[in-house]
């Protein structure tokens, strides 16, 4: 009986170990999508945590501090958690093989992954498993050291375009104040920079945030500041142009706003955020008509150019935003985002 017991630990803490280390590289080192179950686990423990001091926290500057913590200590949680996951893994390895006790096979088991040295093996096979076990521990805190700079290079990039967005889109950025500057600044036709410059920015987002799924958590250095917002405020003012202003038009919108519920659809399906992936052009979306009425006639009233036939605008931009309606206010309520208009200013109240 004992040996099938030790037999049965063996195997187990054998499937643990390699669950583990393909958990390690889901996340750290394959460069594409893939959630994990243990990265997924333990962001959801942290999360239910947070949710406690969360619950006494009305004001959103209290909710926003609160929710700095949350992807740091997610990510730093991994690290411990893979830890003790392989330190279980190799204690059943160790006891299956004839290690006496339960005790000191853990002993001999963290003293190995830590590289301690304060228990020693008994025979060349346990020995052999020490510096396995050792090696990996190593191999997880150099992959982990290694995955910050990546990461915190890509939280770079994408903070840098939020903040110059402030000072073409306001604070919290708005599409109609976006359109409202450029033609008081720049004048409308040097929009099509702004459009290439934010296809890239979503291509980016894309990549890096499916990769490196913590960045989604990451909030921006400004409490005011969002990359969910800003994603928010272009889109719609790539829809507006295209659909309300009377203006040649530009293949470089259509780009990016392509480029952009893309993105988002793909943050989305990572975290399992519902939607409808074939919407079509005369589903509700969560901006009312009264909503446009109100955008069109601020851009008419600032001498915009804007076209006649009001109800064909509203029609063409729903046509635009229903593509990314429901996807924008999930993330917006997901990373819990600052308010802005038209996007977390109704998370939470989702159209369906």
């Amino acid at each position: 009986m004992i040996l099938i017991l030790r037999i049965v630990a063996f195997t187990l803490g054998t499937l643990l170990v390699i669950f583990t280390l393909f958990s390690a590289i889901r996340t750290l080192v394959i460069p594409r999508a893939m959630p994990d179950r243990i990265t997924g686990i333990t962001l959801g423990i942290i999360r239910w945590i947070l949710n406690i001091p969360l619950r006494w926290a009305t004001a959103y500057q209290s909710r926003d501090r609160i929710m700095t913590y949350y992807a740091p200590l997610a990510l730093l949680a991994l690290l411990p958690v893979w830890l003790f996951l392989v330190t279980l893994g190799y204690t059943g390895v160790f006891w299956g093989l004839g290690v006496t006790g339960w005790y000191q096979a853990f002993l001999l088991s963290g003293s190995s992954l830590l590289t301690l040295g304060f228990a020693k093996a008994d025979n060349l096979i346990q020995l052999g498993l020490v510096y396995t076990e050792a090696t990996i521990g190593l191999l997880l805190i150099a992959l982990l050291i290694a995955y910050l700079p990546t990461m915190y290079a890509a939280f770079q990039r994408r903070e840098s375009a939020v903040s110059l967005l402030e000072v073409r889109a306001g604070d919290p950025p708005s599409a109609v104040e976006m359109l409202l500057r450029f033609n008081r600044i720049h004048g409308l036709s040097r929009l099509h920079e702004t459009w290439e410059t934010w296809e890239k920015w979503f291509v980016d987002l894309q990549e890096s945030h499916t990769s490196l799924a913590m960045l989604v958590f990451f909030r921006s250095p400004q409490p005011s500041h969002s990359w969910i917002t800003a994603a928010g405020a272009v889109l719609d003012a790539a829809a507006l142009t295209l659909s309300t202003l009377d203006i040649p038009h530009d293949f470089q919108a259509d780009l990016c706003l392509r480029a952009g519920y893309l993105a988002l659809r793909n943050i989305a399906d990572f975290f399992s955020v519902p939607y409808n992936p074939n919407p079509h052009a005369g589903d509700p979306i969560s901006i009312t008509r009264a909503e446009f009425e109100a955008a069109y006639d601020q851009l008419a009233s600032q001498d915009l150019p804007v076209k006649f036939n009001r109800d064909q605008a509203w029609r063409d931009y729903a046509g635009w935003r229903v593509n990314y309606d429901q996807v924008l206010l999930a993330l917006a309520e997901l990373t819990m985002a600052p308010e802005a208009p038209w996007s977390s200013d109704r998370a939470g109240k989702r159209s369906v």
